[in-house]
């Protein structure tokens, strides 16, 4: 059958199924359960409003129970047995296998880094655009072409930067962006400029800013009129300035290293094979898909605060920086941490990038490309399904705290 066909039909008989659904379903209640006539009808009438209610929420709490619920505790018992020994209770041997092998430790460094860098980069890019577009005239088409990468899948913007990325051999064009700008480069002045002071800058105020960041958020142990939260909030905000204090080192050593590598100027490279840099040009992807996300929740947040505050703010004087960072941030403090913790959980989800371009290859494997790995090509369900439940038990933390937040943030 015709992709296109088929797809009308189950859209067809989709939307059809519900609409029977519930129309068969009210009839059961008002004309043969409970009809609304003789001496009871009152009473019927109550309690068919009693049961409609859930008979509506059947069917999501149905898909529920059989694509969630079950393969959660089926997985949880595969990690638990050995398949190829007839289902056999292995108690927590596959976790320790899991624990010994290199890949998995590789999957989950490299997690750790999308989870620093995606949503950082993604909230910041989203809020510096949601800011910028509504203080220009043309801030809708901005924010229009900003938000077009949402339209497409993962795969489809993977093969997109595969064409960014690609690499010919050396006597021929280059079709590749990156490579046709890189064969530009000869060792002159303009390669020191561009590809030495220019990344030193970057990386400098890539530091000064993760250093002001652990300030602001060490700022409250130091200040006691400061101080709010609990121990929960103390020990998140100590891990938020440790990892913020790291990457302010890190950039500062990568300074040194930006002066003293050797560059092979005219050769083209294979962008996707250099080890550890190699992620983040994976990673521009998520960010370029999931910036237009987080503008727009950012956006409507932004259009929210109540504008005597911003008046005022200006009556006092304020610079532009200071209304943006000291009056407009803190108001959307929660919308910044829901649009945190949405980019968060696909982060933790990301398997189609790295699958389409390198298939966890050359240092880039992920926790999901992992597992998928484990059970599909290696039949090892065991292991696949114990790396499956450190992955819910990463995810689950995140989507409670998102669910809690945007709560508070309806409130």
């Amino acid at each position: 059958m015709n992709a296109a066909i088929q797809g009308l039909v189950i859209i067809i008989v989709g939307i059809g199924g519900c609409v029977s659904y519930f129309y068969l379903a009210n009839q059961l209640l008002d004309k043969v359960l409970f009809p609304p006539r003789g001496e009871n009808a009152g009473n019927n009438i109550n309690r068919a409003n009693l049961i409609r209610p859930w008979l509506f929420l059947f069917p999501a709490f149905f898909m529920i129970g059989v694509y969630i619920a079950y393969p959660v505790f089926e997985t949880l018992r595969l990690s638990l047995t050995d398949r190829d020994a007839g289902d056999a209770f292995v108690g927590l041997a596959n976790y320790q296998q899991m624990l010994r092998e290199a890949k998995f430790w590789e999957a989950m460094r490299n997690n750790m880094l999308w989870l620093i860098v995606v949503p950082a980069a993604t909230t910041t890019f989203g809020l510096l655009v949601a800011q910028l577009t509504d203080r220009i005239a043309w801030g809708n088409i901005a924010k229009s072409i900003v938000f077009m990468p949402m339209a497409i899948s993962f795969v489809s913007a993977a093969m997109i930067f595969k064409l960014i990325y690609d690499t010919q051999s050396q006597n021929r064009d280059q079709i590749g962006i990156l490579n046709a700008v890189w064969m530009q480069f000869e060792g002159g002045n303009g390669s020191f400029l561009f590809l030495r002071i220019l990344p030193a800058m970057i990386l400098l105020g890539f530091a000064a800013v993760a250093a002001y960041v652990c300030y602001l958020v060490l700022r409250p142990f130091f200040i006691p009129e400061e101080r709010m939260g609990g121990l929960v909030a103390g020990a998140l905000r100590v891990v938020a300035g440790a990892a913020a204090a790291y990457l302010a080192v890190l950039a500062l050593l990568n300074v040194m290293d930006v002066f003293t590598v050797t560059l092979p100027y005219g050769k083209p490279l294979n962008w996707l094979t250099i080890p550890f840099w190699n992620n983040f040009f994976l990673m521009a992807i998520m960010i370029w898909m999931q910036t237009g996300l987080a503008m727009v929740i950012l956006s409507a947040a932004l259009r929210g605060i109540p504008q005597e505050t911003v008046e005022a703010a200006i009556i006092d004087g304020a610079t532009p920086f200071q209304l943006f960072f000291r009056v407009k941030v803190p108001q959307i403090v929660g919308t910044i941490v829901v649009v945190w913790t949405l980019i968060t959980v696909l982060v933790l989800k990301v398997f189609d990038i790295v699958f389409a371009l390198t298939n966890g290859n050359w240092n880039t494997e992920v926790l999901p490309n992992y597992v998928f790995g484990k059970i599909f090509s290696d039949l090892d369900w065991g292991v696949g399904s114990a790396s499956a439940i450190i992955l819910l038990g990463l995810v689950m933390p995140i989507m409670i705290l998102n669910a809690r937040s945007a709560r508070q943030e309806m409130s």
